[in-house]
């Protein structure tokens, strides 16, 4: 009776949905705009670039609509198997889509890898693409207004809007514009649903996070987190054992710390995270184990989580 009475109501106001990418150079902002629109951290977010390694599905609801948004890894020059992985599911991203966002980073200007992925985005056919400007709280007027010249002049974008992600400013008219460019469709996604991921995939990110925040050098790129047991103990703490695989043992030794200091912080910061994801308290088991050169493996990419179709 209650999706009869959905129906009814979609029927009178028109329902619209779709799927919707968010492209660019790493470290632009796409996490960063995802999980602001979303309203809850499902994507991880750091300085470093390439933190990305997934499309995360994001989904925004509303009375009237429904956007899915697919936060891409940064379409960068790969330098490895898993780098290989990220850009080609980035561009193929384009092809599922009823729009793109082209984000970039107005406070650092034109620079060959934009070129490279307007490049990519004018082989993609049908799909319109927004040129979605960030950052525009570190810029002038002026350097901003010259900046949308220069872009215009590579690229016929269906819409230009300057935000700040971090900020919140002008996310609510980007909103509006993508909804225009949406089709009469079924809400694929419960209203109170945020992301088609299991919990699993955003814990492990939660904790990949916080090593990425409290590590330098070759560390961010050489790790990858997996849960291997997470289940509701019977007194309703969340168990939780993930493991933290890293591709040397030095490596390993850098991760636990002095007397195991790091590690611990790693742990106490991703447990806040968890459990305001989760609703409960949790009990976060971390464990390090090295897979010598894991990044260049396709069988220990693929249990890990990263495919190519």
């Amino acid at each position: 009776m209650k999706q009869s009475n959905q129906t009814e109501q979609r029927g009178k106001r028109k329902f619209h949905s779709g799927f919707v990418a968010i492209v660019g150079r790493p470290n632009v902002g796409k996490s960063t705009l995802m999980n602001h629109i979303i309203g809850q951290k499902i994507a991880i977010m750091s300085d470093k670039p390439q933190t990305t390694r997934n499309k995360i599905h994001g989904v925004y609801t509303k009375d009237d609509k429904q956007i899915v948004f697919l936060d891409t890894p940064g379409i960068h020059k790969p330098q490895s198997k898993l780098g290989n992985y990220m850009v080609k599911s980035a561009i193929s991203a384009l092809e599922e889509v009823e729009a793109a966002l082209f984000l970039i980073d107005v406070s650092e200007g034109l620079g060959g890898g934009d070129r490279f992925i307007i490049e990519q985005l004018s082989k993609v056919k049908n799909t319109p693409v927004f040129l979605v400007m960030n950052k525009i709280d570190k810029v002038d007027p002026e350097t901003l207004l010259k900046t949308i010249v220069q872009y215009k002049d590579l690229y016929d974008f269906a819409e230009i809007v300057p935000i700040s992600a971090l900020q919140g400013n002008n996310v609510e008219t980007l909103l509006d514009q993508i909804g225009k460019y949406l089709p009469e469709g079924p809400q694929y996604y419960p209203a109170d649903q945020i992301t088609d991921h299991p919990e699993q995939f955003v814990v492990a990110e939660l904790v990949r996070e916080k090593i990425l925040h409290l590590t330098r050098e070759e560390i961010p790129h050489s790790i990858a987190v997996q849960i291997e047991d997470m289940r509701v103990q019977e007194n309703g703490v969340v168990y939780i054992g993930a493991v933290i695989f890293v591709e040397r043992d030095s490596q390993k030794g850098i991760i636990i710390g002095k007397q195991g200091a790091l590690l611990k912080e790693v742990g106490k910061k991703a447990r806040r995270d968890i459990e305001t994801l989760l609703g409960s308290r949790t009990f976060l088991e971390l464990w390090v184990k090295v897979k010598k050169d894991w990044r260049n493996q396709e069988r220990v990419l693929k249990d890990l989580g990263f495919q190519n179709d």
